[in-house]
């Protein structure tokens, strides 16, 4: 459904929770080196747990070279920085919604290239930031929203509860 791609990030377990969230949603993970760990890290694994399988991951050994790949590609960039609100943006398949790293977000070069094209996710007072892979999550949920859900399931398994107890 969409493209998440995470600028040099830094912590495993956030990475290993957004590609949980892909696999879950279709989406598709992209990862922007240099990377804060090593792709065999344990706990990278294991906050992924067994989604692997299910994960389609595309490594890049900087943006410019994912730019260059998708010339046609629309990219939405998450900051703290943005004037627009990640609701206000219209997404579609296939749009790429990209993610700094932990600790400084996306560079500021970036972002002021791309004004139009910033959003944020609303916070309280003067928090910096949410954690990565709840940022991820928020938009992706968002994406699929405002794209009716398509392809998701969207039942429950009540057959798997015994509603007489």
């Amino acid at each position: 459904m969409f493209n998440i791609v995470l600028v040099e990030p830094e912590i495993p377990q956030n990475t290993g929770n957004i590609a949980r969230t892909c696999a879950a949603t279709g989406c598709r993970l992209h990862l922007v080196k240099p990377l804060g760990f090593e792709v065999s890290d344990k706990y990278l694994k294991r906050a992924g747990l067994d989604y692997w399988q299910f994960v389609s991951v595309t490594y890049w050994e900087n943006f410019e070279e994912l730019l260059k790949a998708n010339p046609e590609g629309r990219f939405f960039y998450f900051t703290t920085k943005a004037m627009h609100g990640y609701t206000d943006a219209c997404y579609r398949g296939g749009d790429f919604l990209v993610f700094g790293k932990e600790t400084r977000g996306l560079p500021e070069e970036l972002l002021k290239a791309h004004p139009d094209e910033c959003v944020r996710i609303p916070m309280m007072g003067e928090l910096r930031s949410l954690n990565l892979s709840n940022s991820v999550a928020i938009a992706v949920y968002e994406g699929l929203r405002q794209n009716g859900f398509k392809g998701m399931n969207s039942r429950g398994h009540l057959h798997r509860l015994n509603w007489d107890d």
